[in-house]
């Protein structure tokens, strides 16, 4: 019986309590290391989990100029939020509060309000599922919406930047791009929705519902939806950076120049699309919770843990995860402005995760690069890890 008492008791205090002196892989700390110049990385976080235990922990180069990065640092994690975003959903699915193929929109629809937006009848076919695998029918071309707030407020006619209503008040007068169901492509206006619906059923914000029901259950206590400016930083979190050959953008609400990753578009407004800060630490203890291993009792049954990871075909999104192999081979990938983020489970139990705090010019792409850092420290200094479990120390 899980009991979600006592796995947040068991983790509060983890980004305090691990520390740098933890562990120490010199070989393969020279091999981060070597990484992060090849790149111009300022920052790196690495955690790896076997079978729900944590082996290392450890922080590459500098949090700040004065600070080191440490295994306790919060970092953005982009797109990563969306895993968080899809088990709250799918806790929702077995408390019996919505199942998989309910409508989104229209008079059956958990979004209801909307109908005098939509000019397209195809959008009352949008299922949660079809959010949540990317087949809504959404499409970024002429840009993605959550990455283009000053020509949303223009569109709007705001001077702010807009509220989630305004936005999907907007992009539903929009044809669909495609019949939902029968195509897919990646949307972060889709998991914006699913947030909207975590606030619709539960009558609460999306943060304060997740945060107790979603990510304290794992025993993450140190989670929180980033800001956008610098001066917004949580106690703890990281200072992100460009690179070199990076150069100042307006500000998404207009208040000047800025450097991209601090202004550029507006993060908070991603919500459950992209919004969560957090440690690597805490972050594989939220996967230790999902992953169907027992040392940490899971948070979803597994019927629902093989819904999230069972791989449909090629074409299909998982739920949440990015990518799942047929071989058990999970990956989360998240990018944006000063951030790369990375969790990969691999068959054997084994979880990696990684996250930078600086941009590179190779952009989104950059997780193929992550990924490969990953796949060579595994093969090479796996069996070197040490065996115990830094969750219970």
């Amino acid at each position: 019986m899980f009991l979600p008492f006592l796995a947040a008791a068991q983790g509060r205090g983890l980004n305090d309590r691990i520390t740098n002196d933890l562990s120490r892989l010199p070989a393969m700390d020279a091999v981060v290391d070597s990484f992060m110049t090849r790149w111009s990385l300022r920052g790196v976080s690495l955690s790896v989990m076997r079978n729900d235990s944590l082996l290392y922990a450890r922080g590459y180069g500098r949090a700040d100029a004065s600070k080191p990065m440490t295994p306790g640092t919060l970092l953005r994690m982009a797109s990563v939020s969306k895993l968080i975003t899809a088990v709250g959903i799918m806790k929702l699915q077995e408390r019996g509060k919505l199942v998989l193929d309910t409508p989104v929109f229209g008079p059956f629809g958990i979004l209801d309000g909307y109908d005098q937006y939509i000019t397209d009848d195809n959008y009352y076919l949008i299922t949660v599922e079809h959010l949540l695998r990317h087949q809504a029918g959404f499409t970024q071309k002429g840009g993605d919406p959550m990455f283009s707030t000053p020509a949303m407020m223009r569109a709007i006619g705001t001077s702010k930047a807009p509220t989630q209503e305004q936005l999907t008040r907007y992009l539903l007068r929009r044809p669909l791009a495609y019949l939902p169901g029968t195509d897919q492509e990646y949307s972060n206006f889709g998991y914006l929705l699913l947030s909207m619906i975590i606030e619709k059923i539960t009558g609460e914000s999306y943060e304060a519902w997740t945060k107790r029901e979603v990510l304290e259950p794992a025993g993450c206590t140190d989670f929180h939806i980033g800001g956008n400016f610098y001066e917004d930083r949580f106690p703890g979190e990281t200072r992100y950076f460009m690179h070199k050959e990076a150069k100042p953008i307006n500000s998404f609400d207009g208040r000047g120049q800025v450097e991209r990753c601090y202004g550029g578009n507006d993060i908070h407004g991603l919500s459950g699309a992209g919004a969560w800060i957090g440690s690597t630490p805490e972050l594989a203890r939220f996967v230790a919770s999902i992953d169907g291993i027992s040392a940490v009792p899971d948070q979803i049954n597994p019927f629902t843990v093989y819904q999230m990871t069972a791989r449909l075909s090629d074409e299909i999104f998982s739920l949440g995860w990015v990518d799942c192999t047929v071989d058990g081979e999970w990956t989360r990938t998240g990018s944006f402005s000063g951030t790369s983020a990375l969790v990969k489970t691999f068959p054997d139990g084994e979880t990696w995760v990684l996250i930078s705090n600086t941009s590179t010019w190779m952009g989104s792409r950059f997780s193929r690069e992550t990924g490969a850092l990953c796949k060579n420290l595994r093969a090479r200094f796996s069996d070197q890890l040490p065996e115990r479990d830094l969750f219970a120390d």
